[in-house]
């Protein structure tokens, strides 16, 4: 995996670049859909391609490793084969739904031992086999085992679990570089900045991940449910040490105003659900803010979803309609607003990243964050 910077904000620490795969290249900043069991919900391939403008998508190793298993994806060819999509997939270690197991998972230095939410069936993970399932899985782009500490967290035990991370973090790499793809393509390993909302921690856990010198890092243990100007703190101190020249990957995140913040900061790559989320709950982000679809207001508006961004959906139906279909609990709602919300998503960056270019990136950001938090 290459990265180059294209541009750089004069008013901020945003930047656009371009990352290349053997997949196809990325351009940044990008929000990449979520694909936790190979699927982005209620999306085809083909609108994720033409309509979204998808350039990268997210598979989970957690929900593949349970289902289909690695038997099945690895008897199609990997998951591009096993799901159709022929460009990027990053894939998360499972680190984050392990975490989210709390009840049913024991954390120890050797692995997390922890019980299937599909049948109780009990499994390990380690950050040996985690590489392993990765490298089966065949994403371009896969995450170090880690361990997300939830918020609020006490000192003492973000610190230790920063250490145990930093400590795993040596495994993965040492079972990734001992081992080699299987599908004839390469791939490259994100280790994930920890330290909870401890600024000396995060300091020091960026200083350790940048010193693996790995072609991308990510930034993780944020958007767990802290104060977003507490987000925003410690994702530029991180910003601010990780290198330059590497992709910078900030996990789970988040609202439109959360991924233009964090662009500024310097931030290149995001993933989250909410937009396919919220959509099948009938909310939907749109180029003049944020609107209701199940509203009463909407039931005689005939004009399109959003005819800013220009995609199929936004422009073909109107607002009069979704309310109807999801009133109706029609499962068309679910597709219509699913795409729409993405392609918001990836409207979004694509005109950061011509901001980015034109040097008016601040001054637009700042008018964006106003027109995408107001409630129509």
């Amino acid at each position: 995996m290459e990265f180059k910077l294209v541009a750089e904000d004069k008013g901020s620490k945003a930047r656009a670049g371009v990352v290349t795969t053997d997949h196809g290249s990325i351009e940044t900043p990008i929000f990449m859909p979520v694909g936790t069991a190979g699927t982005v919900k209620a999306v085809h391939q083909r609108e994720l391609h033409n309509d979204v403008q998808a350039q990268i998508i997210l598979g989970n190793t957690y929900h593949l490793y349970l289902r289909p298993g690695l038997d099945v994806i690895e008897g199609a060819g990997g998951l591009h084969r096993f799901n159709g999509w022929d460009k990027p997939i990053l894939t998360d270690s499972g680190g984050y739904q392990v975490y989210s197991l709390s009840g049913t998972r024991k954390i120890k230095e050797e692995g997390v031992t922890f019980k299937s939410h599909i049948d109780g069936s009990k499994h390990v993970f380690t950050p040996e086999n985690v590489m392993d399932i990765q490298r089966t899985i065949g994403a371009d782009i896969i995450m170090a085992f880690d361990e997300c500490t939830p918020y609020p967290c006490e000192y003492g035990y973000a610190r230790e679990s920063m250490e145990m991370t930093h400590r795993w973090l040596k495994r993965c790499c040492d079972r990734f570089d001992a081992t080699e793809g299987k599908y004839g393509y390469s791939q490259t390993l994100f280790p994930i900045v920890q330290g909870s909302t401890f600024k000396d921690l995060r300091i020091k856990s960026a200083e350790t991940i940048a010193s693996f010198e790995r072609e991308g890092n990510a930034i993780g243990g944020l958007s767990v449910g802290e104060p977003h100007e507490m987000m925003y703190e410690q994702t530029e101190v991180v910003c601010d040490i990780l290198p330059k020249d590497k992709p910078r990957y900030l996990m789970g995140v988040g609202t439109p105003e959360n991924i233009l913040e964090c662009i500024a900061l310097g931030v290149d790559m995001f993933d989250c659900v909410m937009p396919t989320r919220n959509a099948r709950n009938g909310m939907l982000f749109t180029s003049e803010g944020i609107i209701n679809i199940r509203n009463e207001k909407w039931k005689n508006d005939y004009s399109p979803i959003d005819p800013n961004l220009g995609g199929y959906v936004d422009t073909f139906y109107s607002k009069a309609y979704l309310r109807h279909l999801v009133v109706s609990k029609e499962i068309l709602a679910a597709q219509i607003a699913s795409i729409h919300n993405l392609t918001f998503y990836l409207w979004l960056v694509k005109e950061a990243r011509k901001e980015i270019r034109k040097g008016t990136f601040i001054n637009w950001k700042n008018q964006m964050v106003k027109k995408v938090t107001r409630r129509l």
